[in-house]
């Protein structure tokens, strides 16, 4: 926080910047290792939200077609009961049948084009909800690479800290797992 001269740091903070204007090698590669996963972790946290967005998005659009096609199916069912009126009608004497006959008729037809199109919005539903989970699964790619690289700033910290190569190592080494999800998520794996 900075305001008026004041500034406030944190621990790690401090230590990287002495790491930084010092001529500590280990101190020195810890430090732009350390800036370096910043700002791996920065992109890939925002691909994580995008494709958390995506995901949602695709379900709201699904529930949308859901309810799109619910109402045809209920325009279909009106047209059925209509037409089933019709039907009846048929069989009451003294009316005139070739009226009831033709409705009948068009009854069948505009169900026919109802159920079309409802089936259609059936398709799109499951298209946009496994969309979705698509998007999803990529997310929780995402997002156990971000995991993976804040682990290894850590780590990077703890190593900064006690000085510890084993650290640094194991730094590394979770830095690349977080990596190499990261290249899964990209390849939609």
């Amino acid at each position: 926080m900075s305001g008026h001269g004041f500034h406030v740091h944190g621990p790690h903070d401090h230590e990287l910047e002495h790491a930084a204007h010092s001529n500590d090698d280990f101190s020195s590669k810890i430090a732009v290792f350390t800036a370096i996963m910043a700002t791996v972790g920065a992109l890939i946290g925002y691909q994580g939200g995008a494709t958390q967005n995506e995901a949602a998005m695709f379900k709201n659009s699904a529930a949308i077609k859901k309810t799109e096609a619910a109402n045809k199916w209920s325009h279909y069912q009106s047209k059925s009961s209509k037409q089933n009126l019709a039907e009846l009608a048929l069989a009451i004497p003294g009316i005139n049948a070739e009226k009831y006959q033709s409705e009948v008729e068009r009854y069948k037809k505009e169900k026919e084009d109802i159920k079309k199109e409802a089936e259609a919005l059936e398709m799109d539903v499951t298209h946009l909800e496994e969309s979705s989970e698509h998007s999803l699964h990529e997310h929780h790619r995402w997002a156990q690479s971000m995991t993976a690289i804040q682990i290894a700033i850590s780590l990077a910290a703890i190593a900064l800290l006690t000085k510890k190569k084993w650290l640094q190592w194991s730094s590394f080494s979770v830095a690349g797992l977080g990596v190499a999800i990261a290249v899964l998520a990209w390849q939609h794996i």
